[in-house]
């Protein structure tokens, strides 16, 4: 019944006169719990795609606990989940027992009902700044909170900092399918300062938020031909001027435009079939 309702209303895209009534694709993508049966695919951008052949983290790994089970969140390509079982190994290098892996996408990619406006095609995961010291319980994975290590917008907690995963990152952006990594601005700021000619900080990139988490981004994994990466990050270790941007007003001048929501039109057109796909 379900799947009948979803064409139904995708079927509403062939009709202009109804536009102004056409679903939103998040709500369309939160219905789907199930991956598509297809090979694993990324299909379009990372803030416009979905994702076909999706597979779901384990709860538990060697190096891992995935958090936040109840969202759903915890579904991405294949290379995605390869990429978290490394990395977490590499992680142990390091001094960290294993790692919190926060939100990776929905079952077939696509918008969320909430939160992210990528994470979209299967290649995106938040990796807690609380570490793995001790296995989660069911409850521990809906209650527990990551560390939280920027005060206000640009005071470092050194507490939280000193026992916190950030020297994961590094181990994160060293990794050859990782394309970026954002950070909040004071982190990137006090990675600059700790290892300041590293070349892999050319990849961690600031961004609004992320101060108790840093989000990982995987290129698009080779031949796939419907998958679009991002432009590369900008030459250099990014610690100059344009971190300077960010510690001043002008990044948190409100822009007073609302962004608006995506529809499947904007998505890649084979996004409908892997939405109404069995």
């Amino acid at each position: 019944m379900k799947r009948t309702l979803i064409a139904a209303m995708v079927g509403l895209f062939a009709l202009p006169a109804l536009a102004a009534d056409e679903p939103l694709a998040k709500e369309l993508f939160e219905d789907i719990e199930t991956p598509t049966r297809a090979a694993p695919e990324a299909l379009g951008s990372y803030a416009k795609g979905c994702l076909a052949g999706g597979v779901r983290l384990f709860e538990d790994g060697p190096t891992w606990a995935a958090m936040r089970l109840s969202r759903g969140r915890n579904w991405g390509h294949p290379a995605l989940a390869d990429f978290i079982s490394r990395f977490s190994a590499a992680a142990t290098q390091v001094g960290y027992d294993g790692l919190l892996i926060g939100d990776m996408g929905r079952a077939r990619g696509g918008p969320m009902i909430s939160g992210h406006r990528s994470h979209q095609i299967g290649l995106d995961v938040d990796v807690w700044l609380r570490p793995l010291t001790t296995r989660p319980s069911a409850a521990d994975r809906e209650n527990w909170s990551s560390y939280d290590v920027v005060k206000g917008r640009s005071t470092l907690d050194r507490a939280l900092w000193d026992k916190s995963a950030w020297r994961a990152i590094g181990v994160a952006a060293q990794d050859p399918a990782v394309a970026r990594i954002f950070v909040n601005a004071t982190i990137k700021r006090e990675l600059c300062r700790a290892a300041p000619d590293a070349a892999w900080l050319r990849k961690v990139r600031p961004w609004w938020g992320h101060d108790s988490h840093f989000h990982v981004r995987l290129a698009c994994p080779e031949g796939m031909s419907g998958c679009t990466d991002q432009a590369a990050p900008p030459a250099g270790t990014g610690c100059g001027k344009e971190l300077d941007w960010w510690f001043t007003e002008e990044p948190y001048i409100p822009s007073g435009k609302k962004r608006r929501e995506l529809i499947m039109a904007d998505l890649p057109p084979r996004c409908r079939a892997v939405l109404e796909a069995e």
